[in-house]
């Protein structure tokens, strides 16, 4: 309500800014008393202000809506969760748990008919919608200037650069203001050949509050397409199989799969990936006939480790068809000849702990990428008919300061992506004559990757370039004459925008332990280093998943507004070798924590910013990290948004019917094990909250969420809502419509964007 004030005092009299001041308006009964006095002074002061009763009528009904608005605001109370006090015990420890009874069942979240307690977890997260929605109310009109200019970057008709296979050229095409793209292919053999729509995402999407397409694989013969679709959010994909001759549906649907499936080379045989009703872990492989019914469906294998996981792929070749199974730290693949779809698995090398491998093939052979006796993993080769590890040969050996990523084969060329120093670098090398190299990059922090080249038989490599200054940018290289063609990049639909506007750095912060942990941080050029900068700090570090400097066009909302944006490349992701994730887990998981917290102390101390201007985000097992680095160090950051946040640790991992648990015990650690249970208890954000100082808070789930459910942040709110010891903003927002990847839609998802922006700009008051 300042501006309503500020208006008034402008256009009537100066001495309302003094009555603004001393904070009257927060207490009507006390305006009321006090506003005919004023009205008398101020007309004895200045008679022509106030000509006639009617002004003095709209001055007072202006002030007194004014101050019915702040009351409403005080008169929204937090939403207080009810405890129902609820005993966990394990290893002779029990712990206390309250909010408990918010879990529900997917059965009772589907069910028509709700229960009393599915309508008091309704309540809940209805008062929680409620609660932020009136205290973030003054910024909705901001909220929508952002979300406009966020979109208004955007070009409205894009498409994907064509992908060439098997005799067509395929896109992804979004025509002005959808929000779902065109799948289209055109035929390179014809002249003038007619585009095909094969998925008409917006006529699909048409009616369904979430929408999304799985795999999309066409049969060799290019005349069917089998996809999955997913239109609740949980990712549980159906299958269908569209004859793209006739643009027909066939009759065969396919439900509860990962959302992809495999043709075989005779065109009537697909293999797919069914997932556990409950679990959600992919664990069988089935095969199925064209125009049979998918009940009768065989089942040729089923993944009965409750840690491992499977799926079903092809060689780049399109001879072998490949089953792989896989966890933490192990994985394994069987094979069959895609021309035999009936003949029988094979295993590649049998599984073994700490043994992980990935396999291609190349005339003769397999090759093997693999971490046998090679942390950094290593690639060797081996014959088809001899594929366990007794007979594999290297082809690239270890490297201890290199860590080795992935491959692409073709004919005359294999291309390496590595990661050196926490930079990906991408080599070319001859299978035969020519010397191998490097492709070169500029950006002081930067990500680059190789994409889609499914073509064998060409010297073109295409791949991916981005920097927190250059907007992506896609090509195609000639790996004989080094040549780099640009095919396309990201148009930021801006007048102003240049990337010489902004500068980027590479940093390394020093943890606890010494550890030098890189940080990338871009920020509007001119950026004075006064210690007085907004600043938002990003962070994951789990999984090996490395989190690369990419460009963001909807950042730029933030950066213009002088916000500093960082990641933290911190332990637990795979940038500075796999070293880097193995001490970032399991029992050294908290050097995830630390690091976070000394690249934030760093920031500081360097003047990029100070403790009442840094923020941190972080989503899923990144919002673990936001939520127990607050209980560590609550002084340290102004605000935080935690996004889907994996914040009950101890309580889901004990909980082997939630997806995700048994797969991941070698991430986190199987709690049923003493020594796990109480490291994980030492920092479960969940179990952690203290009576202490929070910082403001915004925290974000999906109703639907499979991966992280909602509950989790539920219960973690309604906690530091009861023993926190402050009053800064805490504020949660439920999507009811949809799961662990928010909103579906190429737009819809940056009305999300624009109100956790908005939550940071307006704690620092830049809301223009």
């Amino acid at each position: 309500m300042k501006y309503r004030y500020w208006y008034i005092s402008k256009c009537v009299y100066p001495e309302i800014i003094a009555f603004h001041s001393v904070g009257i308006k927060k207490n009507n009964v006390l305006l009321a008393a006090l506003l005919p006095c004023f009205y008398v002074e101020s007309v004895n002061k200045n008679k022509s202000i106030m000509k006639n009763s009617v002004q003095c009528v709209v001055l007072m009904s202006l002030l007194m809506l004014g101050c019915t608005q702040e009351k409403g605001k005080e008169e929204m109370k937090e939403p207080i969760a009810k405890k129902v006090p609820h005993e966990i015990t394990w290893h002779n420890h029990a712990r206390l748990d309250n909010y408990f009874w918010m879990r529900l069942s997917d059965e009772q979240k589907e069910a028509k008919e709700k229960d009393q307690q599915t309508k008091d977890v309704l309540t809940y997260l209805d008062a929680e919608n409620e609660y932020r929605m009136h205290h973030m109310r003054h910024t909705e009109p901001f909220q929508k200037d952002l979300f406009e200019e966020i979109v208004g970057r955007i070009e409205q008709k894009d498409e994907s650069v064509p992908v060439v296979k098997n005799g067509y050229s395929y896109i992804v095409r979004y025509e002005e203001g959808e929000d779902y793209p065109l799948h289209c292919r055109t035929s390179i053999a014809e002249e003038n050949a007619k585009e095909e729509i094969l998925l008409n995402g917006p006529e699909m999407a048409k009616g369904l509050d979430y929408f999304a397409i799985g795999g999309k694989s066409v049969s060799p013969n290019n005349k069917r397409m089998i996809y999955g679709l997913d239109t609740v959010s949980r990712r549980q994909y159906t299958l269908y199989i569209k004859d793209l001759e006739t643009g027909a549906l066939l009759t065969d649907v396919i439900p509860n799969t990962t959302g992809g499936a495999v043709w075989a080379n005779d065109n009537e045989t697909v293999f797919y990936t069914r997932k556990d009703p409950v679990t959600l872990r992919s664990y069988r492989i089935y095969k199925h006939k064209i125009g049979e019914n998918p009940e009768n469906d065989e089942l040729v294998f089923e993944e009965k480790d409750e840690t491992f996981s499977c799926y079903v792929t092809k060689s780049k070749s399109e001879d072998f068809i490949f089953i792989g199974s896989f966890q933490t730290l192990s994985s394994e693949y069987r094979f069959i000849d895609a021309n035999d779809p009936n003949g029988e698995w094979k295993v590649i090398q049998p599984r073994e702990r700490n043994l992980e491998y990935s396999v291609e093939h190349f005339g003769d052979n397999f090759y093997i990428l693999n971490n046998w006796n090679a942390e950094n993993f290593q690639l060797m080769k081996t014959p088809i008919d001899q594929s366990t590890k007794e007979n594999w040969e290297p082809v690239i050996a270890h490297r201890p300061e290199v860590f080795l990523e992935d491959m692409e084969i073709f004919k005359d060329f294999l291309v390496l992506q590595e990661r050196n120093n926490g930079l990906t670098a991408i080599r070319i090398m001859p299978w035969r004559n020519g010397e191998e190299h490097y492709i070169s990059f500029d950006d002081p922090t930067y990500m680059a990757y190789v994409t889609s080249n499914p073509e064998f038989n060409t010297s073109t490599l295409r791949f991916v370039y981005s920097s927190l200054t250059t907007p992506t940018t896609e090509y195609d290289y000639n790996m004989e004459d080094k040549s780099k063609k640009l095919l396309k990049q990201t148009k930021v639909l801006d007048p102003n925008f240049s990337p010489d506007n902004y500068t980027s750095e590479r940093l390394y912060a020093p943890a606890e332990d010494g550890t030098l942990v890189p940080i990338s941080i871009v920020y509007k050029k001119g950026m004075e280093k006064n210690g007085r900068n907004p600043l938002l700090l990003y962070g994951y570090g789990s999984y090996g998943n490395s989190i690369d400097p990419y460009f963001s066009s909807v950042r730029l909302s933030l950066l213009d507004r002088g916000f500093a944006f960082a990641i933290a490349h911190i332990r637990g992701g795979q940038e500075m070798g796999r070293q880097w994730y193995e001490d970032g887990k399991l029992l050294k998981k908290k050097n995830t924590f630390t690091d976070f917290i000394a690249c934030g102390e760093f920031l500081v101390e360097q003047n990029y910013t100070n403790t009442s201007h840094l923020y941190a985000q972080g989503g899923s097992a990144g919002g673990l990290l936001v939520g127990a680095v607050i209980n560590m160090r609550s002084d340290l950051f102004n605000g935080v948004i935690a996004a889907v946040p994996f914040v009950d640790v101890v309580s889901t991992m004990l909980d082997e019917s939630i997806p995700l648990t048994t797969g991941e015990f070698d991430e986190w650690g199987n709690p049923k094990d003493e020594e796990y249970y109480h490291y994980m208890l030492s920092y479960s954000p969940y179990d952690n909250v203290t009576e202490q100082d929070y910082p403001h808070l915004l925290i974000t789930t999906g109703y639907w969420d499979s991966q992280v459910q909602y509950w989790e942040p539920a219960k973690w709110i309604a906690k530091i809502r009861d023993l926190r010891t402050n009053d800064n903003q805490l504020y949660m927002y439920c999507n009811m419509q949809v799961g662990h990847g928010g909103a579906s839609g190429r737009f819809e998802r940056y009305k999300e964007v624009a109100m956790e922006y908005a939550f940071l700009l307006d704690l620092e008051d830049l809301t223009k």
